[in-house]
Parts: structure tokens; C-alpha cells; sequence
């Protein structure tokens, strides 16, 4: 997945002119502080030099794993067209950027940020641009309340890993009230991500909400570590991104873990979700699968099974079947 030229641009602007060498040491720390997980009360862009790593290295992969989970949203729910939307944590505007690429009916944002520069970074990028009318705000989202109507989407992308885990659940309340149809969060696809994301999940559902992606059932996760649900996107990477990061290769797979919940009961569907990467031979797939009724296991399709071979052949993992 690529960025919209748009922003590409815009980035492509900012990172002009820039010592790679400060970029390079700048995006080691950004990194190290997202694999720690630390919560000790500093934000993890707290410098020009921060923000500047993470239009470089992190904001790509985020766009494309926030854009890939609103296309299944979208796929689940074709009639939701959203015209407002609340982005807690939202950084430089990185899933409004998505959420306006996935729904042109978007007319209004309000954008809630801790980081002073995060929010001046994400003003420069959206200058010209064709999205919606947006508001941006500082705020903390662990304790500071959301005064505002709700939004027909509510987007939390990355920022539950940035929180202690004990003031969660109080954050989930605020912003569930504040959904008027759909509460998206994106996690890191690690293990420690999931259960974060398995946790809203449950007290979601458990406050009248109805799932909507990527899970086909409202049952109980029917894995068991150390299995766990992730999904995986392969993010173009730039020549400076590249280079800021030492690699060669011009791409990187995100991984990352997702939960739509609506309050909106989605229509019955039987479709599977394909939850790991398709396993592929001589005229058979084998592809694991969570199902409808709760469970999770392996399937095999050959050549002679016809159209369902032909569908899970072309699947891909995230996809529906």
C-alpha cells in the first residue's frame, strides 16, 4: 500500500533538506520507545526531530494498517457513509488522512492531540489538501474529558499501547459514549497488543456494542495464545525511508491487530475471515480460518472443490470468504 500522492507530497515537503543522519538517530529512539511500550508519562514524539522520524518511518505503516482495517469496515458495512469523525491520539492526522480516503463522505474531523508539535506537523500537511473541515485540539485522552456531540466514527489508532493499562477501560466508556455509530481501534499486531485489543473488544460487547470487523461472531476469541489475531500490510517504502531505517528491500509488512464495534446490529453473515497467511501448493490452499459459529481452525480447498477453491485461492489473509 502507498500513501495518497497527496500526502505523499506533503511528507516528501517536510523531510526536505533534512540530515539523515539526525533522522536516522531520531527513528532508532521512536522505535524503541513503540517495542517498549514505556508509560512513563512523555509522549513519544516530544521534538521536531521526533516528528520528523515519524513522517519518515511510522506514519506509512500506521496509514496502511488504519486504510486496510476501513476497507473491511467498509466491506461489512457498504451503507455506512460517515460524515463526521473524532480521532483521539491522532497525531499528525494520519487516520483521518485514511478515513478520508475510505469514505469521501466525511465533511467534519475533530483531531485530539497531546503533542503541540504532533499538531503544527499535521496543520502543514493538510495545507491544500482536499479533506473534510477539521478542528484539531490538545488534549490528553487518559484524563482529560471529550466535550463535544458524537461522531458517527470514532478512531482510536495506536494510542491504548501509549496507556497505562489501569485507566483503559475509563477512556473506552468516554469514547464509546462519543460514538454515534462506530468505535475503530488499532493495536500493533503483537501478542501484547491483541489482549489489548481482546480487552475492548469484551467491554465493548458488554456495553451494547456489535461487532463489526475483523471478527465474524460475538463470541468469545476462540484462540489461545501463544496464538494470537493479527493481520499484516505491505507498506511502500521511499528511498529516505529506506535509508532512515538501514534497509534495502523497498517495502515492510505492518503488522497490526484491529476491532470495529458499531452500535448498529450489522445484517446476518456468513462469511469466514481468513486470519493467517493463505498456505498455497500444486492446486490446493489451505487457509485458517475464524468462522461464524465461534470456531477456528484450518481448511483445505483443491482444485476439484471448483468455485470455492477459485475464491479462497484468490483470499489473502484479512480477507473475507
Amino acid at each position: 500500500m502507498e500513501l495518497p500522492l497527496a500526502l505523499r507530497r506533503a511528507v516528501d515537503r517536510e523531510l526536505t533538506g533534512v540530515a539523515l543522519a539526525g533522522l536516522a538517530a531520531a527513528a532508532r529512539t521512536l522505535s524503541q520507545r513503540y517495542r517498549d511500550e514505556r508509560h512513563d508519562g512523555k509522549l513519544h514524539v516530544g521534538s521536531g526531530q521526533g516528528a520528523l522520524a515519524y513522517l519518515a518511518v511510522r506514519l506509512p505503516a500506521t496509514y496502511a494498517a488504519v486504510r486496510a482495517s476501513f476497507a473491511e469496515i467498509a466491506a461489512a458495512r457498504p451503507d455506512f457513509a460517515p460524515q463526521t469523525c473524532l480521532d483521539i491520539g491522532a497525531g499528525p492526522g494520519t487516520a483521518l488522512w485514511a478515513a478520508a480516503d475510505c469514505w469521501p463522505t466525511l465533511t467534519d474531523a475533530l483531531l485530539i492531540e497531546a503533542s503541540p508539535i504532533f499538531r503544527d506537523c499535521g496543520e502543514r500537511l493538510m495545507v491544500g489538501a482536499h479533506l473534510p473541515r477539521v478542528s484539531w485540539r490538545i488534549g490528553d485522552v487518559a484524563a482529560d474529558a471529550v466535550d463535544h456531540a458524537p461522531s458517527e466514527l470514532v478512531t482510536l489508532t495506536y494510542v491504548l499501547n501509549e496507556l497505562a493499562a489501569e485507566v483503559r477501560p475509563a477512556v473506552l466508556d468516554r469514547l464509546w459514549k462519543l460514538a454515534g455509530d462506530t468505535l475503530v481501534i488499532v493495536e500493533p499486531g503483537t501478542p501484547a497488543g491483541w489482549q489489548r485489543i481482546l480487552a475492548a473488544r469484551r467491554q465493548l460487547i458488554e456495553n451494547g456494542g456489535h461487532v463489526i470487523a475483523p471478527c465474524p461472531h460475538a463470541k468469545a476469541c476462540p484462540l489461545q495464545p501463544p496464538d494470537w489475531c493479527h493481520f499484516s500490510e505491505r507498506v511502500a517504502r521511499s528511498r529516505l525511508h529506506r535509508q532512515t531505517k538501514g534497509g534495502e528491500v523497498p517495502w515492510e509488512d505492518e503488522k497490526f491487530s484491529y476491532v470495529a464495534v458499531s452500535r448498529q446490529r450489522p445484517a446476518a453473515d456468513t462469511r469466514a475471515r481468513v486470519i493467517a497467511r493463505p498456505r498455497k501448493g500444486s492446486g490446493r490452499v489451505t487457509l485458517k480460518l475464524c468462522r461464524p459459529d465461534g470456531s477456528v481452525g484450518d481448511q483445505l480447498f483443491s482444485r476439484r472443490d471448483g468455485a470455492p477453491f477459485k475464491r479462497a485461492w484468490r483470499s489473502d489473509w484479512g480477507s473475507s470468504l
